[in-house]
């Protein structure tokens, strides 16, 4: 079931929600294969940094087959009070983080890109979508890449009861273990709205709320060059970048990764997924 009627009430609901969603600690989880260097302070979102000349790079990630899924201990999740914008500033780490899917249309073509530069990122899913496209799920498994909970139906979170929020969370997580092979271990609210509620139940379902510091507003189809200039713009130590595979035509989405992916690798970006770190 696509989200494309979410549109136009998502561009009513923007304005309001990129304040609930701004405001974050980058702390408890750690890059990649377990880095604790202290967090640097975030880029500040939506600031657009001098553009830098793109040098060469050996780095790249080994190849992903057979990796799976990160495997932490569980152990206790903070109830926090705000959501974590960044991953600690450790060398030149980055996120990219994709919403929404996953889409039969689109989510195989950034897999495909993410795999052709041997590269794991984050996706975040809605239980109605994930229940009909389950293979895409497995697959995310396979290639090493991290799912997180973006509820079942995308509703805004901050309109709803306790009880419907538990159930937008639990029914996702569900989904995600019988496909995915793991419950999430990370929780993104629709819209970037937060509250008490959901911060309290996505702990207690062992989630860490995690926004986003760099928008591409993808969603707008701004096109696919002004969508590669926000991500290169915004690049910088910690960012977690979002995008969407998925609640309408992403086709500039697949083609801005296919541009400033190895862009991002030639400027020496490590572009991983985060992981948790228990406490």
């Amino acid at each position: 079931m696509q989200k494309d009627h979410l549109l136009t009430r998502r561009r009513a609901l923007l304005a309001g929600a990129v304040s609930l969603g701004a405001a974050g600690v980058a702390a408890a989880f750690v890059p990649g294969a377990g880095n604790s260097a202290a967090p640097a302070p975030p880029p500040a979102a939506g600031a657009r940094a001098a553009r830098r000349p793109l040098r060469p790079s050996e780095y790249r990630l080994r190849p992903l087959t057979g990796y799976g899924p990160p495997h932490t201990p569980r152990g206790r999740t903070p109830v926090r009070r705000e959501p974590l914008l960044s991953v600690p500033g450790h060398g030149h780490t980055m996120v990219l983080s994709f919403d929404d899917g996953p889409d039969p249309r689109y989510t195989p073509h950034i897999l495909d890109t993410l795999a052709r530069y041997e590269v794991r990122a984050m996706f975040f899913v809605c239980g109605e979508m994930a229940a009909h496209n389950r293979d895409l799920l497995a697959r995310m498994a396979d290639e090493g890449h991290v799912v997180g909970n973006h509820t079942w139906s995308h509703p805004l979170l901050t309109r709803l009861r306790r009880a419907r929020i538990r159930s937008e969370m639990e029914r996702t997580s569900d989904i995600v273990e019988q496909a995915y092979g793991e419950r999430p271990e990370w929780f993104r609210a629709p819209y970037g709205a937060w509250n008490r509620a959901a911060f309290q139940l996505g702990a207690e379902l062992g989630m860490e709320p995690l926004a986003w510091t760099v928008d591409t507003l993808d969603w707008t189809e701004p096109g696919t060059r002004t969508i590669v200039e926000r991500v290169e713009d915004g690049a910088a130590p910690g960012v977690v970048v979002l995008s969407h595979d998925a609640g309408g035509d992403r086709s500039q989405s697949v083609r801005a990764l296919r541009a400033y992916l190895p862009e991002l690798l030639d400027s020496g970006y490590h572009v991983t997924v985060p992981r948790r770190q228990y406490v």
